[in-house]
């Protein structure tokens, strides 16, 4: 499974950047907002910092409106996809989009018969909303698995990116599901990160190393 980062915060994307574990980067309307910066300036500065696809969300409610947005989104690089959401609107947006050569990610995805359409009206992405199920009381990454095994079943070839994670444990059942990218919010990261025992692990092989070196 492939990891995308889930912020439109610079930092946090150079940080996993360095890490070398990030293959794209999934932004939207809130996260943009919360940043309080321009938004096209945004992605522009993080598309210098990750070479691969960067999702940028359209806020037209009408696919005529998407589509423009859409296509003035895509002439920033190459690397842009657009993130539309699962409504009637949006799957016309992106009938349309993806005719013209334009990657699209649906969003808010909460069942396989919704990934199916989506896939079926030509989106490059599905994003079904794992964490957003839990906590509702329904099993979000059933919607994950599911909608895997609809895809290859039928050689569907929309990518599954697992989104709305909220801990560690839900990327790797991400991963076990059958998803193709798990998209993480850095803290999420972070924690996957550390382990007390890596900790003390390495205190213990310095402790070792400093009494060798005193002899």
């Amino acid at each position: 499974m492939k990891i995308f980062i889930d912020t439109a915060n610079i930092d946090e994307i150079r940080r996993a950047a360095d890490m070398g574990i990030v293959a794209g980067v999934t932004t939207n309307p809130s996260l943009v907002a919360r940043e309080g910066r321009d938004f096209k300036e945004t992605l522009k500065e993080i598309l210098e910092i990750v070479g691969g696809p960067v999702s940028a969300e359209v806020v037209s409610t009408d696919s005529e409106g998407m589509v423009g947005e859409g296509v003035e989104l895509a002439s920033i690089h190459k690397n842009i996809v657009i993130k539309v959401p699962l409504t009637e609107e949006g799957l016309k947006a992106t009938k349309i989009m993806s005719s013209k050569g334009i990657r699209v990610n649906v969003t808010l995805i909460f069942t396989p018969s919704q990934a199916l359409l989506a896939a079926r009206a030509g989106a490059a992405y599905v994003s079904p909303f794992v964490g957003r199920l839990d906590d509702i009381g329904e099993r979000g990454m059933e919607v994950v698995r599911r909608t895997a095994e609809i895809f290859k079943l039928h050689d569907i070839k929309a990518e599954i990116i697992s989104a709305s994670i909220r801990s560690p444990q839900a990327a790797i059942e991400s991963a076990e599901a059958g998803a193709h990218i798990g998209t993480l919010p850095f803290k999420v990261i972070e924690k996957m990160l550390y382990h007390h025992l890596t900790d003390a692990g390495l205190e213990k092989f310095l402790a070792d190393w400093k009494k060798f070196s005193e002899r």
